[in-house]
């Protein structure tokens, strides 16, 4: 459990409460000048869209950073599941479910990512419920209920955020609760039997204080089905719910917004598709993707995830605002993953991760005639521990590489950015941010014969002394600053330069074996050569955009056009290879963790969001069509990618590529709305595109997914007055098959990265006897009803 600073976290919140009382944020949690476009989507016949990015309502061509929002309506509209969904019309965006779960998440922005969960690595875009930073991706596949909007900002943020992410950030924010009572109730059902429930209700309760509420039960069946323990694959079983309290706001000076949630995933075991027969056994290649044969039963398949938060907000005058969110958070997750696919215990890794944060941050706003910005202060004390065996049976028998692995992070951080308005048309924005990292682990890494560990249960020996006991911490520490500057020759354009500097700080490999670092001299390397062995260090990106925002055509056309380049330095790359370990004095094929930071990096592309309202003179009176796109190209690429190969430094970057990072993404979406009597009807289709994904640094032709094109389709009615809609939704109607992830422990040339093949034409194994080439699919064709009933505020 959290117990550093506690004292400190409660004395600030003191010291608010002496300050002026107390006040939430609203759901629309409203951040300062240039950097979220909250997107309020009210289009009116001119097409213009609202936003309140700083404090009052402007278009969102008057936000000069590229971002892209989603309204919870048109989440609705378009029958979005959870949040990975708007990856595929996000320009250079992935968000995908980490291989073997339905809730870890690997998000990727601008070639800036991190796909590996366990403890130890800090995630390269940030993750925000609420305005509250989730530190760790366990439980971050947030599904789509109950929202307001979802933003994503691409590049780095940290001069108006409580944490600093070096990639961008993805913004989930719930509603706020309305003056009047109000109900939602949506029910779901579709293909492989998915049958979703969701009710949501608030109330008053006198002038000043709202009470609210939702529960969400979300099941379907699996696309395939495990043949070994007869367990479906791919299914989803999950119940949620949240909670808030809001106490002043709507035009008081005051806000409190107090707010809980909870998750439990009890889905089945997420098992991978082999794609090469079993090299000892000769299991064939099984028809069916969504198919495996996986015999690791344990643990039982558990994540549940637990949040409570307060945005505070007090307006201490006309042109000043205090703000106060504090958070806290906890999840655990018990998971099987069997990474060869098939019965034996060739290479199966039961795992556990148990995380826990407790976050503070202040921020002072404040907005004049001419100049607008904050100053802040951040604080997290978070801790991941994570633990888990890799059993390699058949290749010794009984014998269980076990690590246990806490990693605690604490950081600080004082930031503040400022616009100043030049003229009414020219501004400049300045910031910075100095962030603390302390981070601290200790490592245990163990060898068991007999059986898994007895942490998981199993009948194992210690074998030996730990070939990794290890305990440290490094600090690290980071000056990032930020500046931009916008033009506007008319209201309706937006020319805009920035230049912004992201940092992530270092760590240490919890997968590392210790014993395996090189000496000095022969023998056992020293306690400096362990650390330096298993820590990594920091990175940072200096990242410059330039674009364009406009309403064109009377507002019937409207552009966002971006261009990037950055400077990528010591990137992170953590990984994973099968190495040679001493047990009872006999070498042994084992697992272990190894962790690149490659030396320099350039990401340079350009990104396009338009919408054009066509068709406003339509014969039938209030007759809409639109067609809306988006399109993402980044040219990324090592330019230095140093290893040791042979003992000796060796530059590889002309054989490694950057992994979740297709060069192309597109979207192109035709609505058409059209009023049925009182009501109105919406049609939309949406066809997106992403070029060639490489899965990991080294290229591999059989885990990675060439190019291809998803085709979704919407048929939604709304009631007159908005109190019920019913909606025929179609995802993937193509059915078209994609990997999305999976795991390879194959032997490839160090330097090139090319993949031999044996006697029997498959690549040769480096972990277990049976070969490890696993992928994960992206879901197959569903089709599903939403109906939906509205009461009171909520229609």
């Amino acid at each position: 459990m959290i117990s550093r600073n506690r004292l400190f976290v409660r004395a600030s919140l003191g010291a608010l409460v002496a300050a002026g009382g107390f006040a939430a944020a609203p759901a629309l949690a409203q951040d300062s000048a240039t950097q979220v476009a909250n997107v309020d989507e009210r289009a009116d016949d001119a097409g213009v869209i609202t936003v309140t990015a700083r404090r009052r309502e402007e278009s969102l061509v008057d936000v000069p950073i590229a971002v892209t929002a989603y309204s919870g309506e048109a989440l609705a509209q378009s029958g979005a599941i959870d949040i990975t969904d708007i990856a595929q019309t996000t320009p250079n965006t992935t968000l995908e479910a980490s291989r073997g779960t339905n809730s870890t998440l690997s998000a990727f922005i601008r070639g800036v990512g991190q796909q590996d969960p366990v403890s130890g690595f800090e995630q390269g875009v940030g993750i925000y419920l609420d305005d509250v930073y989730l530190n760790r991706p366990q439980a971050a596949v947030l599904d789509i209920y109950d929202v307001e909007r979802i933003e994503v900002l691409r590049g780095p943020q940290g001069t108006l955020y409580g944490r600093n992410t070096i990639g961008g950030a993805v913004k989930y924010v719930t509603r706020q609760l309305p003056q009047e009572f109000a109900l939602t109730a949506r029910a779901t059902y579709g293909t492989y039997n998915q049958l979703d429930g969701v009710l949501s209700a608030s109330a008053p309760l006198g002038d000043m204080v709202r009470i609210g509420g939702a529960v969400a039960r979300l099941t379907r069946d699996g696309f395939g089905s495990n043949l070994t323990t007869g367990r479906e694959n791919y299914n989803k079983d999950v119940w949620a719910a949240r909670g808030t309290f809001e106490l002043g706001g709507h035009g008081e000076p005051v806000l409190i917004r107090i707010s809980g949630d909870w998750t439990r995933d009890t889905s089945e075991p997420r098992g991978g598709h082999r794609l090469i027969p079993g090299l000892l056994s000769g299991a064939p290649v099984l028809a069916n993707v969504f198919d495996t044969r996986g015999g690791l039963l344990t643990p039982e398949q558990e994540v549940e995830g637990f949040g409570l938060a307060m945005n505070v907000s007090v307006d201490l005058s006309d042109s000043l605002t205090l703000r106060s969110i504090s958070a806290w958070r906890k999840d655990d997750t018990y998971t099987p993953i069997d990474f060869d696919a098939l019965p034996a215990a060739d290479l199966d890794v039961p795992g556990t991760y148990f995380n826990e944060q407790l976050s503070q941050e202040f921020q002072l706003v404040y907005e004049s005639d001419r100049l607008s910005g904050l100053v802040g202060f951040y604080y997290l004390d978070a801790r991941a521990d994570t633990a888990f065996d890799v059993r390699l049976f058949t290749t010794l028998p009984g014998f269980t590489a076990f690590t246990e692995a806490n990693v605690d992070t604490e950081t600080y951080a004082v930031f503040g950015d400022l616009t100043y308005d030049l003229t009414d048309q020219l501004s400049v924005s300045l910031g910075g941010r100095y962030t603390w990292d302390t981070r601290t682990a200790d490592i245990l890494r163990q060898s068991y014969l007999g059986g898994g560990s007895p942490f998981f249960g199993g009948a194992g020996i210690a074998a030996g002394a730990p070939s990794t006991n290890f305990s440290g911490s490094r600090e690290f520490k980071k000056f990032t600053p930020r500046a931009s500057v916008s033009f506007q020759p008319t209201s309706e354009h937006n020319l805009y330069a920035s230049y912004s500097q992201g940092f992530k700080g270092g760590g240490f490999d919890p997968r590392g074996v210790g014993t395996n670092a090189p000496a000095a001299i022969p023998g056992r390397p020293t306690d400096a050569e362990v650390t330096a062995f298993l820590s990594f260090l920091p990175e940072s990106v200096d990242s410059y955009e330039i674009g364009y925002k406009g309403n064109l055509l009377d507002g019937a056309l409207y552009v966002a056009l971006a261009g990037f380049y950055a400077d990528y330095s010591d990137v992170q790359i953590p990984g994973s290879v099968g190495c040679t370990v001493f047990v009872a004095g006999q070498p042994v094929q084992s697992f272990c963790g190894i962790v690149s930071n490659a030396g320099k990096a350039t990401f340079k592309g350009l990104e396009l969001e338009t919408t054009a309202r066509l068709g406003r003179d339509l014969a039938t009176p209030g007759d809409r069509l639109s067609l809306s796109g988006a399109a993402g190209y980044i040219d990324a690429q090592y330019d230095e990618y140093v290893t040791n190969i042979g003992g000796r430094p060796t530059d590889v970057a002309e054989f490694r590529e950057v992994q979740n990072t297709p060069s192309f993404t597109g979207s192109a979406t035709l609505a058409y709305m059209t009023p049925v009597g009182d009501g109105d009807l919406n049609f939309s289709t949406t066809v997106s595109y992403r070029s060639k994904t490489y899965q990991f640094e080294i290229p591999n032709p059989y885990l990675d997914q060439d190019g291809f094109a998803l085709w979704d389709a919407n048929l939604v009615y709304n009631a007159p007055g908005n109190g019920w809609s019913i909606g025929l939704h179609g995802r993937n109607l193509l059915d078209k098959e994609y990997k999305t992830s999976g795991y390879t422990f194959v032997a490839a040339n160090p330097t090139t990265g090319a993949i031999p093949t044996g006697a029997n034409g498959y690549p040769v194994p480096t972990l277990g006897r049976e070969g490890t080439l696993t992928a994960y699919y992206g879901n197959p064709r569903q089709v599903f009803v939403t109906g939906t009933v509205r009461f009171g505020g909520a229609r």
